[in-house]
């Protein structure tokens, strides 16, 4: 019987690894995080195009990684209510979605780089992420009722857990 769980549980897992998922899932609020979303294959056998990541609204400062021979493109959006940044400076914009555009061949994986100010408070954060290949597309976008149903939705978005700062003894 135990042969019959393992042989199952194997075969589960490439299921959970064919996500978009963050290489570190869990960080500390209020910090920097240097964030990359592993992205495993191709929409079947068709070569990934572009990735397009929204930053979640409590995520005011976004910044993307470049990649040698992929284009970038990043979108804004103002602020309800402009802030003093840590410069002193007045934010008046955020950055609302990243895409990356190049070429990522079906059969090999690739990640994809962020620089993040993360909000103080403790909880998910989902980044709804759109894989367009040469055909098709995988839409990673559905947020689950609950972050322990992540592994359960069908194409969820990937998530990062922000954890309480007292809590990054926890992280690891």
């Amino acid at each position: 019987m135990r042969i019959i769980i393992s042989l199952l549980a194997l075969a589960a897992a490439p299921a959970a690894s064919a996500h978009i998922v963050f290489a570190e899932p869990v960080a500390q609020a209020g910090s920097y995080y240097a964030g990359f979303l592993r992205v495993g294959h191709g929409c079947g056998d068709s070569p990934t195009r572009a990735i397009r990541v929204e930053i979640p609204e409590s995520v005011i400062s976004a910044r993307p990684q470049p990649k040698p021979g992929w284009t970038l493109a990043i979108e804004h959006r103002p602020l309800k209510t402009p802030i003093k940044g840590e410069s002193g400076a007045l934010i008046t914009q955020r950055v609302s979605a990243i895409t990356w555009t190049g070429d990522l061949p079906a059969d090999q994986f690739d990640q994809f780089g962020m620089m993040l100010k993360l909000p103080g408070d403790a909880g998910p954060l989902y980044f709804r992420t759109v894989q367009r290949c040469a055909s098709g597309s995988n839409d990673w976008v559905d947020i689950p009722a609950a972050p322990a149903a992540w592994h359960g939705t069908a194409m969820p978005a990937p998530m990062l857990m922000v954890r309480a700062a007292g809590a990054a003894h926890e992280m690891h």
